[in-house]
């Protein structure tokens, strides 16, 4: 699991079936925990599907792989990252 912060909204004109109604953000990884309210955060750019309803500069908690498609089984969704949990603060 990752640290990242949305940074915006993906539309989609077309798309697979199985992505119907899906709410697609733009995140931005944490590079470094001590980067964690600087902006740009300086890490990866990634599309995920928003679970948890986020907002623009919002502060989540990503999955990847396996586990970012795990909420829908017994359906397959062609996804690689979603968005599981949305953080109100860090602390370390």
């Amino acid at each position: 699991m990752k640290l990242a912060r949305t940074i915006g909204s993906i539309t989609l004109s077309k798309s697979h079936p199985a992505m119907a109604n899906a709410k697609l953000r733009l995140v931005e990884v944490v590079d470094s925990i001590e980067r964690v309210d600087t902006e740009p955060l300086g890490g990866d750019t990634i599309v995920a599907w928003d679970l948890c309803s986020t907002g623009l500069g919002d502060l989540v908690a990503l999955a990847e792989g396996p586990e970012a498609a795990q909420p829908f089984k017994p359906d397959v969704k062609p996804l690689d990252a979603s968005i599981v949990a949305l953080l109100d603060e860090v602390e370390l």
